[in-house]
């Protein structure tokens, strides 16, 4: 290979296309249940049919990329597992609202069946699009194994968990307070509901003691509700009402008797100390009506529009009408006593985005109490561990205190629930198909019109994809997977659940890590929204940076359980570091055939490699062995930066200048530092593919380490270089140091060069004074390479020399720039001094300022402290200007 088959620039567009289809096409992503190599696989958070990807989607899957391509590099089958989950709510509300736009018909107009036709067209449309745009950030799914949540096997799986959890008494149906989402029409469970501080009012109503004895004053944000209310009550220790107890009290616009009843619920302290019980529209109070038999009226529709038990007056308006309604006629009949603002807690819908309405419904459950305590378990154990580990502390709070889960849904689009009810008697029969006979005789059955919610296929996700309930040679080879990269907002939704699944149907955990992903936000703090605007397009950033770019940057920026701080720019780093890579291999390509021994250090002599030789390849055992242990600790952004740090900073900044010297002329040092050169290429390549794997591949082909055939995906992790090599090849801790402090007098003189204002490209003549004789003959061993790094005409191994001279030092030695005929060094001098006088001047003006009390008494703090650091630097700036003067002086 030779440079002119590399283009002068990298273009990431034409790489990426190249590469991925070739990847596609060769079947590098398909795992092989009968491999006898360990497996190790990953199921990818199945992302809605409806989404589109975003960069907090880039990062996850990046992540399991990045963990995938590692495990396949060190000789692991991988499976990565893709999909997409139907997303029962948000689907079906995307399909609605088309429906609306396009023909003006609504769900119900068109029947069950029509709709879903409808749906299933669309999917097939629109759905999946996420999926094909992760191909274009280079993710190595094994899409011959996509699913999707409604595919038949996994819908098979989902109604053999309902039948199961039925049967053993863990799915019950009951009529409890749940979560009514009026826009969609349907239940919620607790996780679905998103809360919000809202400032509202609190109104204080008068409720009358229907004797007419006085009344009692009650507090609510929702008065609305007042229509269902069927009592009211207060503390049984409360002093004030304990004569009172057992009257009844005449409920304002409804006019019904509801009794003044005493509950341990009632908080006395606050306000008035009585509360009204609404027991089909409050969680609390619905257990308040429980203790005390109340009756529980309904006063709401599906909608969220009153009802007949609202009244007359009220019977088809919608809830806020109905609100400001209560309160006029209230305030008409002087029992609106006062109102109050209120900051206050509101529930909202999290996909609908309306506020949720506490309904007493018929829903199906699941008692959640017995399959939690397993799953705290395991995570407690460390059988399933997470990182970063502070989010064990919210797992178990959840756990301990966990809810039974609303699973019914009122939508079509779902998994219907698979329960028959005779139309005779209506005796409920749970099973994957209709009786053929009722008890009573009949064999007319109608189906429970509900679907289940979509985390309940969701939680079966990692089995499931395996086709579970069968043993699959895929189920026994690729699960429990090992690994999970997720958001930590849904550890409750589905981490927890997939733990209780896994533990309960297959006997195993469903994974063993956990990684849990930072959260985006803007440079200004803010979390990424497309309502703010500043939630970028990941495709538009693919094709103003690459693929790998994005890729890189992400993991770079993303430090463990920390927030990121993101903007299109930062995806410059990853661009510059692609360019990089891109254009030394470029450089090793014009010096001359690849190695052909560039696998492996063996039969390398020591004594025809340079000191920088030694020194690159204890470097490189440092990076094998740091980029290793950091995935496997899932420090992506630890991995990320070391390697950024050696190939830039150490083996392009260092290595490769000193090997410019070195690779001229055809002797077996130079034959020496090209193999070297080259196994480092091979070994870097490699622990950077899976952050950058298009750019690697085409990089290790260029450099001809694998066939036109073959790839750097089926390569192998790089070991580490041992110990007892490194020392064989005489990189001892006594070169390594020595080589540190040349790079030390190197940078010195840089800089030194940097503050005489001589440019780089010119050539000086330099003077060194080692420490000792075997730092003179280190530095010696390699001297093209030290002219070639200093750019020095000429270098002498001796004391100080006269006259003016800059001086740079190092733990291996002093260097001198003798300035004469370098700089001008009577204008250099009168530079100095003019630099000295305005110094000096701009000091005693900072001292006298500080020297004022009234200016130290009355400035802010910041601006006193401000000024004192202004007068140190000034003080270090002018001891610098007196050094090069005294320099000059001589």
């Amino acid at each position: 290979m030779s440079q002119s088959s590399l283009s002068r620039a990298y273009d990431p567009a034409e790489v990426e296309k190249k590469w991925y289809s070739t990847w596609e096409e060769r079947g590098y992503f398909h795992a092989d249940p009968q491999s006898d190599k360990p497996a190790y696989s990953i199921v990818i958070p199945p992302p809605n049919v409806t989404g589109m990807l975003t960069l907090g989607h880039v990062l996850n899957n990046s992540l399991q990329d990045i963990l995938i391509r590692f495990e396949k590099l060190r000789g692991r089958e991988v499976c990565w597992v893709p999909g997409t989950d139907h997303a029962g709510i948000a689907t079906q509300a995307k399909v609605e609202a088309q429906l609306r736009q396009e023909k003006g018909l609504g769900r119900h107009d068109l029947g069950r069946e029509k709709f879903l036709e409808h749906m299933w067209q669309w999917k097939e449309k629109y759905g999946g699009t996420i999926i094909r745009q992760l191909r274009s950030i280079g993710c190595a799914c094994d899409w011959e194994r996509e699913r999707f949540t409604l595919d038949p096997k996994l819908s098979a799986a989902v109604q053999e968990v309902f039948i199961r959890l039925y049967n053993k008494g863990l799915v019950y149906k009951g009529k409890r307070i749940i979560n009514w989402c009026p826009k969609s029409g349907t239940a919620l469970s607790d996780e679905e509901v998103i809360y919000r501080e809202e400032k509202g009012k609190l109104w204080y109503f008068r409720y009358p003691y229907s004797d007419g004895s006085g009344y009692v004053v009650i507090a609510t944000t929702r008065p609305e509700t007042m229509l269902a209310d069927t009592a009211v009550a207060v503390h049984p220790e409360d002093a004030r009402y304990r004569d009172k107890l057992g009257k009844t009290l005449t409920l304002p616009l409804v006019g019904r008797e509801i009794p003044l009843i005493a509950d341990d619920y009632v908080e006395r302290e606050f306000g008035s100390g009585a509360v009204k019980i609404t027991p089909a529209h409050d969680p609390n109070d619905y257990e308040v009506g429980l203790r005390h038999g109340l009756d529980m009226p309904e006063v709401m529709n599906d909608d969220g529009t009153m009802n007949k038990q609202a009244g007359a007056d009220f019977d088809g308006l919608d809830r806020y009408q109905a609100r400001k309604l209560v309160l006029q006629k209230m305030e008409e009949l002087g029992l609106l006593e006062k109102t109050e603002e209120h900051i206050h807690q509101v529930g909202y819908s999290e996909r609908g985005n309306v506020a949720v309405e506490p309904r007493l419904s018929d829903q199906w459950f699941v008692k959640m109490e017995e399959l939690a305590k397993p799953a705290l378990e395991v995570v407690e154990q460390e059988r399933v561990r997470f990182h970063p580990q502070r989010w064990v502390k919210t797992y178990r709070h959840w756990m301990e205190n966990i809810k039974d889960w609303c699973i019914s849904r009122q939508l079509w689009w779902g998994h219907r629930i698979p329960a028959y009810y005779c139309t005779q008697c209506n005796k409920l029969y749970v099973s994957k198909e209709s009786p053929a006979l009722c008890v009573c005789g009949c064999k007319a059955f109608k189906q429970d019109p509900d679907v289940l919610d979509t985390w309940f296929s969701s939680w079966l996700w990692p089995f499931s994809v395996f086709d579970w309930p069968e043993e699959s040679r895929e189920l026994k080879r690729f699960y429990p997977t090992q690994s999970l990269v997720t958001g930590p907002d849904i550890i409750f939704f589905w981490v927890a659940r997939m733990i209780m699944a896994g533990l309960e149907f297959t006997g195993d955990i469903p994974f063993s890590d956990v990684y849990f992903t930072s959260i985006i936000r803007d440079e200004e703090g803010r979390k990424m929204s497309k309502s703010l605007n500043n939630s970028p397009d990941p495709i538009d950033v693919v094709a103003q940076y690459g693929a790998d770019a994005l890729r890189f940057t992400m993991a770079y920026i993303a430090p463990l359980g920390q927030d990121i701080r993101y903007s299109n720019e930062k995806c410059e780093l990853g661009r510059n570091f692609a360019n990089k890579l891109w254009n030394l291999v470029r450089f090793r390509l014009s010096k001359g055939a690849v190695s052909s021994d560039w696998q492996d250090l063996e039969g390398l002599p020591a004594e025809r490699l340079r000191a920088d030789d030694k020194w690159i390849l204890a470097r490189l055992q440092r990076i094998v062995k740091a980029t290793g242990e950091s995935l496997q600790r899932f420090s992506f952004n630890e991995a990320a930066r070391n390697l950024y740090d050696f190939i830039w900073n150490e083996f392009c900044d260092w290595y490769l200048e000193s090997c410019k010297s070195a690779f001229e002329g055809d002797c077996a040092g130079a034959a020496a530092s090209r193999r070297i050169f080259d196994h480092a290429v091979s070994v870097f390549l490699r622990l950077l593919h899976p952050f950058m794997p298009f750019v690697t591949e085409e990089l290790y082909h260029q450099m001809g380490f694998v066939g036109p055939e073959d790839s750097i995906m089926l390569s192998k992790w790089p070991e580490e270089i041992s110990a007892e090599q490194l020392e064989q090849l005489g990189a001892n801790e006594e070169l390594l140091r020595l080589n540190v402090a040349k790079f030390e007098l190197i940078r010195a003189l840089r800089n030194l060069r940097a503050s005489y204002q001589i440019p780089g490209s010119r050539a000086v003549s330099l003077v060194i004074e080692a420490v000792s004789r075997e730092a003179e003959e280190f530095l010696r061993d390699d001297l093209d390479a030290l002219q070639s790094l200093l750019n020095a005409e000429s270098i002498e191994f001796a004391a100080r020399p006269e006259g003016a001279c800059g001086v740079a030092l190092s733990d291996i030695g002093s260097a001198y720039l003798p300035l004469a005929g370098v700089v001008d060094l009577e204008a250099e001098l009168a530079r100095l001094r003019k630099q000295e006088e305005e110094s000096s001047n701009y000091l005693a003006g900072l001292q006298g300022k500080l020297a004022n009390a009234n200016f130290v008494a009355r400035a802010p703090e910041a601006v006193v402290a401000k000024e004192r650091q202004n007068v140190r630097d000034t003080e270090e700036k002018l001891s610098r200007i007196r050094e090069q003067i005294a320099v000059f002086g001589q």
